[in-house]
């Protein structure tokens, strides 16, 4: 804390015994003693510091006590310092009044009585001190009112002050900037008479506001919607706060703040939450529908799992590629090569031309069940399913309609089916539900289908012979995999139980001793410790919560691990781009396949 500042007094007089006895006598702490010999070294040192009291002989040579006086009297500066004059001869009335006209409070006779002296000055130093606190704290006020200014002006909330009459007294920057008025423009009228509220918010202003005054409430926070000067209308909350003077009221302030973009951005998530609910449960019924016709239209489990598998990475794959466009649509093109990387095609065996299209998120999933329904049967029964066979995939747009034509050629003799099975159902009824169709040709010389769906969209010619992204992005050899990961030990870190049953399982059946799972990060970093795992499968989260710490901890232990993730690679932890990726849901072949490749050191990313 600053030490306080000394009150200075004045001590004039001609001879300097009575100056050093007067500094004696009224030094002390907190006081500083001027001393001067004459009127003008006094006068001096008036210009260069602030007097609290000012102690004058009255007979001095050349200029006496009173002109000083009255010298001092005529400057705006000392006007006001309390003068004692100090006399060794007495004076007539008329002398003493022009003292006290000089602006004299006091007359001392010499020889002075020392208590009665230290009595007096101590009266003044008092009142000087008081003076001082009080200049001290209007300043400290007058700083913190300027503080609070600065910060309410700058400040994003808009600051409204009523009186006890509900009318506005206080207007700040904030809320001309919100708002758009002058406090000019608002000064003075009553809340349920401004612009800026709707009539039905001006009167709920006033019922709160009266409220607030009846109750003696101190604070509240309420909701109200107002209009800008350009009638742009906004969602505010207010912060109310009263201030009383016992049962009067003083003011209400009321703090607006401006939350229109966050209840847009709620309204939205809200819109989102019910999108994503009405997508999974969409999607839960898709796989419902598929696992309940592939089973049965499967002569056993053998015939089941590969089937339903493919059909589920088909729509998982058609999901990731409008993902990528947060569900804007997909290409064509896209959804073909998606089915080369998935297998279902061999990229050798297939040539495909056509413009570029863009698919609505619909239509670009019945597509891509309908191209692996396309290639899966073409596998089986098709021209797919001998060495020599080919397809041939072409489209084109006629008018508002895209045709596809699938032709098959140098495979078995074709015939017409005896029955019609679920891919065939589910080709028709797909794009029938688009509003398009799908008719199959049975021909000897290989099975036609022509494709149709509504496009409203326009298309971009490509050249027929643009390069395809070659299928797969690891090498093939289930059983050599298998045979490379016996034995090993594999940590599993996945917290969604089902999820680490299934990779457990499909490790299990390798020959692979499991570790784990483990669903928490403690659990993880547990076993990772302990150091004897030779490769994990790492989840892309766990919890919700990033892995980049489990990664980095593999890492620095050496330990060769793939992502399995539902996120895209965009998503999963920085600075391990090398580290394979898995896509959720999983091809097994394609764990077993992975593991090998990483305990070989030659794991291909994803």
């Amino acid at each position: 804390m600053p030490q306080p500042e000394a009150v200075k007094i004045l001590v004039v007089d001609d001879v300097e015994k009575n100056l050093i006895a007067m500094d004696a006598l009224l030094r002390g702490d907190g006081v500083e003693i001027l001393k001067a010999p004459s009127g003008p070294a006094a006068l001096e040192l008036l210009l260069r510091h602030e007097v609290a009291l000012a102690l004058l002989d009255v007979q001095m040579p050349g200029m006496d006590g009173y002109e000083l006086a009255e010298l001092m009297r005529g400057t705006e500066r000392t006007r006001r310092i309390p003068i004692i004059f100090v006399t060794a001869v007495a004076t007539d009335e008329r002398r003493r009044f022009r003292g006290y006209e000089a602006g004299a409070v006091d007359y001392l006779f010499k020889p002075v009585d020392p208590q009665i002296v230290r009595n007096k000055v101590d009266i003044f130093v008092e009142l000087a001190r008081q003076r001082l606190e009080i200049a001290r704290q209007r300043d400290q006020l007058a700083a913190a009112l300027g503080r609070i200014q600065a910060h309410s002006d700058n400040s994003p909330l808009a600051i409204v002050e009523f009186d006890a009459d509900l009318r506005v007294i206080g207007w700040s920057n904030g809320a001309e900037r919100l708002f758009g008025w002058s406090a000019g423009e608002v000064l003075g009228r009553r809340a349920a008479k401004l612009d800026w509220l709707d009539p039905a918010n001006g009167a709920a202003v006033e019922l709160v506001l009266g409220q607030m005054v009846e109750g003696h409430e101190l604070r509240r926070v309420e909701t109200l919607r107002a209009n800008d000067k350009g009638g742009t209308l906004l969602d505010c909350e207010c912060y109310c706060s009263a201030l009383f003077e016992g049962d009067r009221l003083v003011s209400v302030s009321v703090q607006i703040l401006d939350v229109t973009e966050r209840k847009r951005a709620e309204a939205t998530q809200r819109l989102l939450i019910g999108e994503l609910n009405h997508r999974v449960k969409n999607t839960l019924a898709s796989v419902q529908a598929i696992a309940t016709q592939t089973l049965r239209h499967s002569a056993g489990p053998s015939d089941f799992a590969p089937t339903f598998i493919g059909r589920i990475h088909a729509l998982a794959r058609a999901h990731s590629l409008l993902s990528a466009t947060t569900w804007q649509g997909a290409r064509l093109r896209e959804l073909i090569e998606g089915q080369l990387q998935l297998g279902t095609i061999d990229p050798q065996r297939l040539s495909f031309a056509g413009p570029e299209i863009e698919l609505s998120p619909e239509p670009a999933l019945h597509l891509a069940l309908v191209l692996h329904e396309l290639g899966t049967n073409a596998n089986k029964y098709g021209a797919l399913s001998n060495e020599a066979g080919r397809v041939r995939l072409e489209w084109r747009l006629r008018g508002t309609m895209l045709e596809l034509e699938w032709a098959e050629s140098g495979g078995p003799a074709v015939a017409a089916p005896s029955r019609r099975g679920f891919g065939t159902a589910l080709i028709e009824r797909s794009l029938k539900a688009e509003g398009g169709s799908a008719v199959a040709s049975f021909v000897p010389a290989g099975l036609r289908w022509i494709l149709t769906l509504p496009h409203a969209g326009g298309a971009a010619e490509l050249p027929a012979d643009r390069p395809v992204r070659e299928a797969g992005g690891w090498a093939r050899g289930a059983a050599a995999a298998a045979a490379s990961i016996a034995g090993k030990r594999f940590a599993i870190i996945e917290d969604e139980p089902l999820v680490a049953l299934e990779l457990g399982a499909i490790l299990a059946d390798a020959g692979v001793e499991v570790i784990g799972p483990a669903a928490t990060a403690e659990h993880a970093r547990a076993i990772i410790a302990e150091g004897r795992i030779d490769g994990a499968l790492l989840d892309g989260n766990l919890q919700g919560a990033s892995v980049e710490a489990i990664a980095a901890a593999l890492d620095a232990r050496g330990v060769p691990f793939a992502f399995v993730s539902g996120y895209g690679r965009d998503h999963l932890p920085m600075g391990f781009a090398e580290v394979p990726a898995i896509g959720k849901p999983f091809d097994p072949v394609e764990i077993v396949e992975i593991a090998g490749a990483l305990l070989r050191g030659k794991a291909v990313l994803a």
